[in-house]
């Protein structure tokens, strides 16, 4: 069996638009690698030579001001898509969060089987599409919305793109969720431009209020999803 038929992500990934054979020509340009947690894949600014397809594991996206300060622009997860086909610089850097693995190819050789499979031409324009309405929803998370929201937001995301890897949800409470985080609290407050002090008052806050509870640091038991849905406005 080719990569492709023990992918977990096969069926979510761009590729699952390819059939049989399509699948196993760009097996043959591919290879999986695996990445630690800290060590970076693409890096801003420079030309842009390989794609890849997120297998497992959590990357960040993050761009560096003049003065060295990062800012995290978006997280990529299981079956996201990452890299810049068809030419030119990388705008972001893209590092892991955690141990990943991801289905890597060269840019130039990605590039010439997608001009060769409409399919999966379609597929790149359905993921920048919706990479484009994430951009715009990350935009108002930024700019308008309060902490509160901001923490609620980012746990109801974590919640849908989490599911059925870092995220169960209990068979008989379907309102109630189990998340392992890929981040730190540190990281947390980087991706919502917060404090970390901020992010720690408001997991107290939400635990105090019975819609979440913290079993350990990187646990968290959501017990009432609809509760932080309305919460995140």
């Amino acid at each position: 069996m080719s990569n492709c038929d023990l992918c977990v992500v096969r069926n979510r990934a761009i590729c699952s638009s390819l059939d049989a054979k399509e699948l196993e020509a760009l097996n043959a340009i591919g290879r999986t690698r695996k990445i630690t947690a800290g060590e970076s894949l693409i890096w801003e600014g420079e030309d842009s030579v390989l794609v890849a397809n997120v297998i497992e594991g959590v990357l960040k996206l993050s761009t560096n001001t003049e003065d060295g300060r990062e800012q995290i622009v978006g997280v990529v997860y299981p079956s996201d898509f990452i890299g810049r086909p068809f030419g030119g610089t990388s705008g972001h850097g893209v590092t892991a969060l955690t141990d990943a693995t991801v289905c890597v190819f060269s840019r130039r050789d990605f590039d010439a089987f997608a001009r060769e499979h409409p399919a999966l031409e379609h597929k790149l324009l359905e993921r920048t599409l919706g990479e484009l309405d994430r951009t715009r929803r990350w935009m108002l998370l930024l700019g308008r919305k309060s902490a509160s929201e901001k923490m609620a937001t980012f746990l109801v995301e974590m919640a849908e793109r989490l599911t059925g890897s870092g995220c169960r949800v209990d068979a008989d409470k379907p309102n109630r969720r189990h998340l392992t985080l890929p981040f730190s609290r540190q990281q947390i407050a980087d991706v919502l431009g917060l404090t970390i002090e901020t992010v720690s008052r408001q997991f107290t806050r939400l635990r105090n209020e019975g819609v979440i509870d913290l079993p350990s640091r990187r646990d968290v038991t959501i017990l009432d999803y609809e509760a932080l849905i309305a919460e995140a406005g």
